[in-house]
């Protein structure tokens, strides 16, 4: 049975664009605290693309740039920077000194640089960077959160109302049963069994339980039996999309079937198919097939359908 490679870093973008102040509600109380929520924040993707690419920072360093109102009217652009690789950057204060730094010489508005850091050492926390030169004296600090602070808070965590709580559970549970394939399995059922139990809209149920799903990794067999259940796992009417594709998959029962849904839904979503698109249809293991339609749920294209894992 063949260990999948875990991955920290894409689960968190998607999540943190769509779900922003629930994110900084759970891990930066006191900035959502300042911040109004009654005016949506504008996210600035390119922006901030062009200032790595000036400041030779690397797409790693900052994550999320964003344009929130204070309470009172006021304007603060706010950077979230998310160290999700789950590695150590010798370097890590400095860069997130210059990049706060690019950001406001390029908007002249202050500037909040916030850190979430997914490594697995309790002791590096790098928090500050400064120095001082012939009476002249730099020092730049931000805030830190480090989700390995939360490792001995897994059941609070699964009780939390928060999505991220149950996200956080699942990233220190992915690390947690690293090499242990079948218990990873049973901590990713009790995380979609939870997450049914959430009184959420369908929506939200469904872009979690995708965070999850692609976070906590699982060899095909022990993925594909976990799928199997999630109709048993539902609310009633809770999930009505993903259960269709879930009961017209095994009532098919033929790989044939299974193609032939899969063009309708990505026809329906996208447009007609190009023919490259059926042909790795046609050619598809029964794995894949599930893969493509779980991607499906998320996906913004075609493109983005077929390069999902």
């Amino acid at each position: 049975m063949a260990t999948p490679h875990d991955d920290y870093d894409t689960p968190w973008k998607d999540a943190v664009t769509r779900y922003f102040s629930a994110f900084m509600a759970f891990y930066f109380p006191s900035a959502h605290a300042q911040i109004d929520w009654s005016r949506e924040p504008e996210f600035l993707e390119q922006e901030l693309a062009q200032v790595a690419r000036d400041a030779e920072l690397g797409k790693r360093l900052a994550d999320k740039l964003v344009k929130v109102t204070l309470r009172g009217g006021a304007e603060r652009w706010v950077l979230v920077h998310l160290e999700v690789q789950g590695r150590r950057e010798g370097r890590f204060a400095e860069r997130m000194f210059a990049c706060n730094y690019r950001i406001y010489d390029h908007y002249r508005r202050p500037v909040s640089s916030l850190a979430l850091l997914a490594d697995g050492s309790a002791s590096w926390k790098p928090d500050t960077f400064g120095y001082r030169l012939f009476g002249c004296e730099m020092r730049f600090s931000f805030p830190v959160v480090k989700l390995i602070d939360y490792a001995g808070q897994i059941e609070q965590l699964l009780q939390d109302e928060n999505p991220f709580a149950l996200v956080t559970a699942a990233h220190l549970l992915t690390r947690q049963t690293k090499g242990d394939m079948a218990r990873r399995a049973a901590a990713k059922r009790r995380l979609f069994a939870l997450l049914f139990q959430r009184n959420w809209d369908k929506q939200r149920i469904i872009d979690f339980l995708n965070v999850i799903d692609w976070m906590m990794q699982l060899p095909a067999e022990l993925d594909n039996e976990l799928w199997a259940d999630i109709p048993a796992m539902e609310r009633s009417n809770a999930m009505p999309y993903m259960s269709y594709f879930e009961r017209k998959f095994r009532g098919e029962g033929m790989r044939k079937g299974q193609q032939s849904l899969l063009a309708m839904q990505l026809e329906e979503r996208f447009g007609a198919l190009p023919d490259e698109a059926r042909e790795r249809l046609a050619s598809a293991s029964d794995t894949q097939l599930l893969a493509w339609a779980k991607a499906l749920l998320r996906a913004q294209s075609v493109d983005e359908v077929f390069s999902s894992r």
